[in-house]
């Protein structure tokens, strides 16, 4: 009689099988400086095979650097790299860039203008007899929608197809990780969503550990499975978009998700006072300067009789299902609100404001 195995040892079983196989890429205590300017400060991550993971974060701010480290297009003089689980850079160690088996992708796309499109997926295949090239070449086209087009050359696409093209010849060697930087921004905003989803279920589907490089809010929320902030060469949060989003360790993060307003302030009393009325600060010292950070969905608007801080509304814009209105304060300030449900008040109405803890976020002021 065949025994069975129980639904949760199997789950246990499979749980062990994923820890057991090595990330796809390991990032560890990297540093880097170009003369004395430092640019990267140990910056660690771990990618799974499949993941998506996005370095985001200000121009200059070190995410470019760490990419162009991994891919081995710099020496690593601090830290190290590995690509599952080999070591392939090291102070005084580097495993060249054609065999990391990694796959690159920039926002020029970088194809051949010379060879036809079957020519430039092929480019990575020389290794393979003509047989298995062509039908490599063939499989991958088809993949992503391109089959009939072998003969034309990528003048003759639009950018659409020659991001398609670009991605498959990353693809073809079978990369064990994946590099995207800015990829996408190329492209106009609707097919650039188009594309990016397409591009990013085919690397889940061959289990290929990726890592993108954006400025972009809305592109890491949507593609990441991890977000790393970066600021200043340091990551100075790591998690998925819904924990950054509720629960921002920096004022950058939380600014990070669009427009914010920023107050200065000091802890009295466990609380820090705003014009919109005092925050719970906990966990901060007592008398400690601080930055609130409220984003506009966490103000709410009332008639003037009710409770909350009389403020009046300087100007309003009817954004479809998003109103975004800008109201002035008793001490001469401004803040910005964006209501999703109906505003019945017109402009220079009074009216009364309210906070949602939800969206109210209190710094040190040394987090810059």
């Amino acid at each position: 009689m065949r025994e069975e195995t129980a639904p949760a040892v199997v789950e246990e079983i499979r749980a062990g099988e994923a820890a057991a196989e090595p990330p796809g890429l390991e990032v560890r205590e990297l540093s880097h400086a170009y003369d004395t300017r430092r640019v990267v400060e140990r910056v660690s991550l771990t990618v799974r095979p499949g993941e998506v993971h996005c370095l985001v974060g200000p121009s200059g701010c070190g995410k470019t650097t760490t990419l162009r480290l991994v891919a081995g297009l710099e020496p690593v003089r601090e830290g190290e790299i590995r690509i599952r689980g080999r070591l392939v850079a090291a102070p005084g160690f580097a495993v060249p860039p054609e065999r990391r088996r990694v796959g690159l992708m920039f926002q020029d796309f970088a194809l051949f203008p010379h060879l036809t499109v079957a020519e430039n997926v092929a480019f990575g295949l020389r290794r393979l007899d003509r047989r298995r090239r062509e039908a490599r070449v063939r499989e991958l086209l088809a993949r992503v929608h391109l089959r009939g087009y072998e003969d034309r050359y990528p003048h003759m696409l639009s950018g659409g197809e020659q991001q398609r093209v670009a991605l498959v010849r990353a693809l073809a060697p079978e990369p064990d990780l994946m590099l995207l930087d800015e990829a996408f921004s190329a492209l106009d905003a609707g097919l650039r969503a188009q594309v990016r989803e397409e591009t990013l279920a085919i690397l889940r589907e061959t289990g290929t550990a990726t890592l993108l490089v954006t400025h972009d809010a809305e592109e890491a929320i949507r593609a990441a499975d991890v977000i790393h902030a970066m600021l200043d060469g340091r990551i100075v949060q790591s998690g998925t978009p819904a924990r950054l989003y509720a629960a921002p360790a920096h004022p950058f993060v939380a600014g990070f998700f669009g427009p914010v307003n920023r107050f200065r302030g000091r802890v009295r009393g466990g609380r820090a006072a705003t014009p919109i009325g005092e925050v719970p600060a906990p966990g901060l010292a007592e008398g400690g300067e601080v930055t609130v950070v409220i984003r506009p969905e966490g103000i709410r608007i009332g008639p003037p009789s009710g409770a909350g801080v009389r403020a009046r509304i300087v100007a309003r814009k009817d954004l479809g299902p998003v109103h975004l209105v800008w109201l002035g304060l008793p001490d001469g300030s401004q803040v910005r609100v964006r209501e999703t449900g109906p505003v019945d008040f017109a402009e220079g109405s009074e009216v009364a404001v309210t906070l949602d803890p939800a969206h109210v976020f209190v710094f040190p002021a040394t987090l810059r």
